[in-house]
């Protein structure tokens, strides 16, 4: 299966069309499969990944709150002392057989042992609960084949991009290709963010809520899901610049477009949130704050291409830059 470079002058068949799609079809479900194998392999450290951002209350699986924590380490610091001066009641005590001093010394050790240990195994990393026979498995698969997919994204883009080039222009290709690459880099740096700023305090405040009057169960699929979904949403959330520039192309919008609506656009960005994973205050305001960022950094995008492209209209036109500014679109805008 060879790929040959097809020119913008070329004229294709409906079934050379066809057999291009099912080649590049091919290498994409030939590099997913391959990669999805590897993250099955590896789906220890993925899944270990993603427990990361679990609080250590609900990776015990048993809601043990800071309290609990506190009041049990105290009651075993208690047992040793009191272990301690058992064995050295036993010392003083006459009549006492070596035996008993030996007893009395391996049970002050434990307890010291205990009291050391016990607090670290509750804040140890647990895995989430999986329910039925073949959950953990199903899991774990669903998991491999979403880090499968992320991992090649740039890979799909590109066959995508390849598969339509051929019938751009040469201007569609200078601003078809830095999309290309700015898509996927965009989509991984909403998908990091969410994962290092929104997960751990979102997830610490769900699983935290009332945690006094409920018994927290983590569990894996719901976790997982609730996970994915949310990097998936906001890395294509992150986005948003790419479709400004899109809808300046085909003369939608302006930088003026966006200032003066701001008010509308900072209600689309409400809905979007609401319909993202987490409907918790912390979760919402995580994910509101990167989408006003991006939106502002729209307003700056475009205010820079149309500064350019009269620039290089000005150029062409052989009329000096500073005879004028580019004309306000303000009022069209509004």
């Amino acid at each position: 299966m060879k790929l040959r470079p097809i020119g913008q002058e070329d004229r294709l068949s409906i079934i050379d069309h066809l057999d291009e799609v099912r080649s590049r079809l091919l290498i994409c479900l030939a590099a997913v499969l391959v990669v999805f194998c590897v993250c099955f392999w590896q789906n220890t450290a993925l899944l270990s990944l993603l427990n990361h951002a679990l609080p250590a209350s609900a990776k015990t699986g048993l809601a043990a709150t800071h309290n609990q924590e506190v009041l049990l380490d105290r009651a075993m610091r208690q047992i040793g002392t009191g272990a301690a001066e058992l064995k050295t009641g036993l010392a003083e005590s006459k009549g006492v057989s070596p035996q008993s001093l030996v007893g009395a010394g391996t049970i002050e050790s434990g307890a010291k042992a205990a009291a050391v240990a016990l607090p670290k195994a509750l804040q140890q990393q647990e895995k989430p609960l999986v329910i039925g026979v073949g959950e953990g498995f199903i899991v774990t698969m669903a998991v491999s084949a979403y880090f499968a997919v992320l991992i090649t994204l740039p890979l799909l883009l590109y066959q995508l991009y390849a598969f339509v080039i051929p019938a751009l222009s040469k201007e569609e290709r200078r601003v078809a290709t830095p999309t290309v690459i700015a898509a996927p880099v965009l989509f991984l740096t909403g998908a990091v963010f969410t994962y290092f700023a929104v997960l751990p305090p979102a997830v610490h405040f769900l699983q935290g809520y009332n945690s006094t009057e409920f018994q927290v169960v983590v569990g894996a699929n719901s976790y997982y899901k609730f996970e994915i979904m949310l990097m998936m949403g906001i890395g294509l959330a992150f986005q948003v610049p790419l479709l400004a520039l899109g809808l300046q192309r085909v003369g939608a919008i302006t930088a003026s477009t966006l200032t003066l609506n701001w008010r509308y656009a900072f209600v689309i960005i409400a809905v979007i949130v609401a319909a993202l994973p987490g409907v918790d205050p912390v979760t919402m305001t995580m994910e509101t704050l990167p989408l006003v960022a991006l939106y502002a950094l729209s307003i700056v995008l475009l205010k820079w291409v149309e500064h350019r492209n009269y620039r290089r209209a000005r150029a062409e036109a052989d009329v000096p830059v500073g005879s004028g500014g580019p004309p306000d679109d303000s009022s069209s805008a509004s």
